[in-house]
């Protein structure tokens, strides 16, 4: 039986002896592409080939690709665990034509590869081919029909629809009909009852598509009608999970040895046996899953955060975690632990793992720590609800303000309330969910047009903006983008000096200068390798030479701080230690931030030190010493230094600023003496052993240190008779404290004296005890006090009134009995409002409201007490 290595090697050499260019996995963390924030396939490193936006470096390639599925179009995240071959993290196994050969050719690798190489019996394997749609006139595959019918049985090649066999690289874009292979995995006596042929994506585990050949042909425009590519290519992928599952004889992707040396782990550090108990196993195959990609994930330089691609990540993550806390019983950090035993199976492939290998164990140590704790509070917050509410269902605007605000997830909501006999209002909270997706989606939602070619055919954008702020170009091609809120131009010229937001640097801006008009550009990005120039108006007249200037002041301000954090670097590992390297940075005209690996704060002298050196370097007047397309193996040789998360090619830019020598495609000052000064702002923790400075040079210093200034002398009027500041403000500290705990001490006193007048005295209501109070304590305090009556009397109404910093207050807590009996405190307390000229709401049990006039309190507490006779 071929082991997982071997599967993987035997792909990558067989194409490799077709001619193949044998190309490394591009990060799972796209970088350059606003349209993916993960690798979802193969084809992803390949796009600004197919696109025509690059010269071809090769006419084939072959690759095994990490890639990443669990959010758009391909969600794949709740199914994870719960069958045997979905994944989030997963490897793509592919090989490429760009305009070299085509089905034929394809086809026949494939089969020969399949059936002859890995010996997989061909009466297993079944293979798709593309109908046609009469929707789109768009005809049968018959092309490649016959083709297979050089190879395959008739019966085992079936017809499939558009759905599953054109593929499509997103709304517009290159496409095409495409071939799926699949396999029969089933026993012997199973086929004979039912054929493969009849299973083929009917979602059976075990009849399964290995294999996707995509013949790209297409363009599908902005209208949506279809155009025929230029040069007509080949676009493959193979699951290298569901290969190894079929060449080792599983029944699920994770009996292979892909999966089971993680699992085996899991199953001893649980003291648990895989296969005894499904929950378990579910848990069990989640944390191994969610754990391959949230490691690959960091050693691609993606951290755990609250935005973009770090939330999905930190989704990910959570998700494992939940599992091992409920199925699994982990009540600690446990997922890192397993770390080690991923990096001796996976890191011999993926050198990155090995590398970032104590990184990845603290970041996730320190993401579980985090959320077991947030777990934690969520078990509180929801056993006080329980308690406050002692029958029905649990609400589901709670529930969601679990799920939203303290990242608790609804299943162990869910799970908690079953152990209650009770359940959760599904339905309000999905409806929650809905409205917040849709908020999201409407605010990210980009209508892009199609591209309008001024320069047909024209590839290799050239960027002149190491050497000039200011070029002759031409318009290449543009198009028109739609946001919710705006609508804008991107321009694509044949060359520019501007700089496209890239490795942490923003990016340019400036104008485009015409015979008569002059076009701000507003932004510069990169986008499948194209620089993109955003602008809010398009030239009149687009075929004409245009003058690019970028924005002079602007850059040099942008290159200061860039240059700046090369020597931050470089001080950094002097003072601190060797060991820091760079995680991540982002450089503007007004400040630099740089993200460096340290286990501990920086202490105060540590970052004066920082200062004193890089202040040091700078008035040294450095020069920039740059090096282009210097060999990597050169570069590394110098010393230079990569950064975290960053793939690099076999030619590279290098960066000297005397000792300091970095691999770098930004723009730099010309030397260190025009940075002028350096100040460290901030300094912070951002993850687990990762830690944030934030500095400013230039103007900016000069600005901060004003503001330093005007802040002291403003302080030193507050204190115009004391020789010593320093002790006169710390003597004003200690007895603000005194005084505010005296405050603290006598506003409890007063809450238990009203709570034990009101207490001894209720008004009765048809046996229902009645509170009323005004009283001078803040909503907090109010809230309290609502509380300890509900706690205490299981028939009752309280009603507060209270003035706080110039505002009015109301408050209502109805006992459960009430509301049963109809009584509604939002819709009270709405009404009750109108004497203090204000508004409110709440729940039926608990509501508050606000207003502005005192003279109306007297009424409004009448209002509230009219309302509850008028209910008994």
């Amino acid at each position: 039986m071929m082991t997982s290595k071997e599967i993987r090697k035997t792909f990558i050499d067989f194409f490799a002896s077709k001619g193949h260019t044998v190309v490394p996995s591009a990060s799972m963390v796209v970088k350059d592409d606003p349209t993916l924030l993960f690798t979802n396939a193969g084809m992803n490193q390949f796009k600004d080939i197919f696109l025509g936006n690059v010269t071809k470096p090769y006419k084939r390639a072959t690759d095994a690709q990490k890639c990443l599925r669990v959010s758009g179009k391909h969600n794949d995240l709740e199914e994870v665990g719960h069958d045997t071959y979905h994944h989030t993290m997963f490897e793509m196994l592919g090989n490429w034509s760009f305009g070299d050969y085509f089905k034929k050719e394809a086809i026949a690798y494939a089969w020969e590869l399949l059936t002859k190489v890995y010996g997989i019996e061909e009466k297993n394997l079944y293979v798709t081919y593309f109908g046609g749609d009469d929707k789109e006139n768009l005809p049968p595959d018959t092309e490649a029909l016959e083709y297979w019918k050089t190879w395959v049985k008739e019966d085992h090649i079936l017809s499939g629809n558009k759905h599953d066999n054109f593929w499509e690289m997103g709304e517009t874009g290159p496409c095409g009909a495409c071939s799926e292979i699949h396999i029969d995995l089933r026993s012997e006596e199973e086929k004979a009852k039912v054929s493969g042929a009849m299973l083929v994506n009917k979602d059976n585990p075990l009849v399964i598509e290995i294999w996707n050949l995509v013949f790209m042909e297409n363009n599908r425009l902005a209208d949506g009608s279809l155009v025929p590519l230029k040069e007509k290519n080949i676009d493959t992928g193979m699951g290298f999970e569901r290969l190894c599952m079929a060449l080792q004889g599983k029944k699920s992707n994770y009996d292979t040895d892909v999966f089971q040396p993680l699992i085996q782990q899991i199953a001893k550090n649980s003291n648990s046996i895989y296969g005894q108990d499904e929950k378990k196993d579910i848990a069990m195959r989640v944390v191994a899953d969610h754990l391959r990609a949230v490691a690959f994930a960091i050693a691609d330089g993606l951290l755990p955060s609250n935005a973009k691609a770090g939330y999905v990540i930190r989704r990910i993550l959570r998700r494992a975690i939940r599992y091992g806390y409920t199925f699994l019983s982990f009540s600690s950090p446990f997922i890192y632990e397993l770390v080690d035993t991923l990096v001796a199976q996976m890191g011999e492939q993926y050198k990155e793992l090995e590398k970032g290998k104590d990184l990845i164990k603290k970041v996730i140590r320190e993401e579980e720590t985090a959320f077991l704790k947030t777990l934690s509070n969520g078990i509180v917050k929801f056993e006080k609800y329980i308690e406050e509410h002692k029958e029905g269902k649990i609400s589901g605007d709670f529930a969601f303000e679990l799920f939203d605000t303290y990242g608790f997830p609804v299943d162990l909501t869910e799970l908690m309330a079953k152990e209650k006999n009770r359940e959760v209002d599904m339905p309000a909270f999905e409806e929650n969910l809905k409205k917040q997706k849709e908020r999201s989606r409407n605010a990210a939602k980009v209508v892009s047009e199609d591209w309008v070619e001024v320069i047909p055919d024209f590839t290799d954008v050239e960027f002149k903006g190491y050497d000039v702020l200011e070029q002759e170009v031409r318009i290449v091609k543009y198009r028109q983008v739609k946001t919710k809120t705006d609508s804008l131009y991107q321009i694509v010229l044949d060359k520019t000096p501007f700089y496209a937001e890239m490795g942490g640097q923003v990016g340019d801006s400036g104008w485009l200068k015409g015979k008569e008009e002059n076009i701000t550009i507003i932004d510069t990005k990169k986008e499948n390798n194209l620089i993109i120039h955003i602008t809010k108006q398009l030239p009149k007249e687009v075929n004409q030479v245009f003058v690019a200037q970028v924005d002079v002041k602007r850059r040099e301000n942008i290159e200061r701080n860039h240059t700046a954090t090369h020597l931050l670097h470089f001080a950094l590992r002097k003072v601190v230690g060797s060991y820091v390297e760079q995680k991540g940075s982002y450089v503007d005209e007004k400040r630099l931030r740089f993200d460096f690996s340290s286990p501990m704060k920086l202490s105060t002298e540590q970052i004066r030190q920082t200062e004193k050196m890089v202040n040091q370097m700078i008035r040294e007047d450095l020069p920039a010493n740059e090096g282009r397309n210097v060999p990597i193996q050169e570069a590394k040789k110098m010393g230079a230094m990569a950064l975290f998360g960053e793939k690099y090619g076999d030619k590279v830019r290098v960066i000297r600023f005397g000792e300091s020598v970095e691999l770098c495609g930004g723009t730099h000052i010309k030397s260190t003496g025009r940075i002028g000064m350096f100040k460290i702002v901030g300094e912070s923790a951002v993850a687990a052993g990762i830690r944030r400075i934030e500095a400013v040079t230039g103007e900016e210093f000069e600005n901060y240190l004003y503001l330093l200034q005007d802040n002291l002398i403003k302080i030193k009027s507050f204190f115009e008779s004391s020789p010593d500041l320093i002790n006169s403000i710390k003597k004003t500290i200690e007895e603000n404290h005194s005084l505010k705990k005296q405050v603290e001490d006598f506003a409890k006193q007063t809450l238990s004296d009203v709570y034990s007048k009101l207490k001894e005295k209720p008004e009765k209501i048809n046996n229902i005890n009645y509170f009323e109070t005004v009283c001078p304590i803040d909503a907090d305090a109010m809230k309290d006090l609502a509380y300890r009556f509900r706690r205490e009397f299981k028939e009752f109404c309280f009603a507060g009134a209270n003035e706080h910093n110039g505002k009015i207050m109301l408050t209502i807590m109805l006992s459960d009995s009430l509301v049963e009996k109809g009584a509604d405190a939002g819709a009270i307390i709405r009404e009750a409002a109108k004497h203090i000229k204000g508004g409110g709401g709440g729940q039926k049990f608990y509501a508050t409201a606000g207003g502005k006039d005192k003279e109306g309190i007297a009424q409004a507490l009448q209002c509230i007490k009219n309302k509850i006779k008028e209910i008994l």
